[in-house]
C-alpha cells in the first residue's frame, strides 16, 4: 500500500508541476494575449519567441527545463520505494511531460514538451541531458528548424541513455518519451517534408 501511495503522490505532484503553463503565463502577463491563439497555438518557447522575441524564448526554455527537472530530482531524493530500479523518478518524468502537453490549467492543451523533456533527462542523467541539449542546439543552429533539432535530439536519447547509464527504466522512459514528443510534432514533420516549416530567424 505504501508503494502505491508513493507512486500516486509522485505522479500527481509531477503532473501538476508540469501543468504550470510557463509560456502562457509569460505572454498573458506581458502582452495580455492568449498564446494558444497565436502561431502554432503551442505554449512552448518557440511560440513565445514569435510574440516576445529571443530573450523570452530562452527564459521560457530554461523555466520549462527546470520545471521538468525539479520533480524528477525530488523523486530521486525522497524516494523510499523502488529505489534500485529508479522507477519513481521515471514516473515523475512521464507525469511532467504529460502535464506540460496536456495542462489541467489550460483545458488539457499545452506545448510539445521538448524543453521539459530535456529537463527530465538532465535530472535522470546529466551527461545524457547535456549531449541531447548540445545536439538540439547544433541541429537547430545549422538547419534553422527548431522542430528538426527537437525530433533528432529526442530520438537519439534512448541510445545515449543505454550507453551512458544502462538502467532499463531510464532507457524505457527515453524511448517512450521520444515517441510521444515526436508524435506531438507530427504536424511539424508534415511541414518539414513539404518544405513549409517556419525557420528560426
Amino acid at each position: 500500500m505504501e508503494k502505491v501511495i508513493e507512486l500516486l503522490i509522485t505522479a500527481i505532484s509531477a503532473y501538476l508541476i508540469g501543468s504550470i503553463p510557463t509560456g502562457y503565463i509569460i505572454v498573458k502577463a506581458f502582452k495580455g494575449e492568449d498564446i494558444r491563439t497565436i502561431g502554432s497555438g503551442s505554449t512552448g518557447a518557440t511560440n513565445v519567441k514569435r510574440v516576445m522575441g529571443k530573450k523570452w524564448f530562452f527564459i521560457t526554455l530554461l523555466l520549462d527545463a527546470f520545471k521538468g527537472a525539479l520533480p524528477v530530482i525530488l523523486a530521486s531524493i525522497f524516494a523510499k520505494t523502488f529505489t534500485g530500479i529508479g522507477l519513481l523518478p521515471v514516473v515523475a518524468a512521464v507525469a511532467v511531460i504529460l502535464g506540460h502537453s496536456k495542462s489541467i490549467f489550460l483545458n488539457f492543451t499545452g506545448g510539445k514538451s521538448v524543453a521539459s523533456g530535456v529537463g527530465t533527462i538532465l535530472a535522470l542523467n546529466w551527461q545524457v541531458g547535456l549531449i541531447i541539449a548540445a545536439i538540439w542546439a547544433v541541429i537547430t543552429y545549422f538547419s534553422r528548424y527548431v522542430s528538426l533539432g527537437s525530433i533528432i535530439a529526442l530520438a537519439i536519447s534512448p541510445v545515449l541513455m543505454y550507453f551512458l547509464d544502462g538502467r532499463l527504466a531510464y532507457i524505457g522512459y527515453c524511448l517512450l518519451g521520444a515517441i510521444y514528443i515526436i508524435y506531438l510534432h507530427r504536424e511539424n514533420i508534415g511541414r518539414l517534408l513539404r518544405g513549409e516549416e517556419n525557420k528560426v530567424r
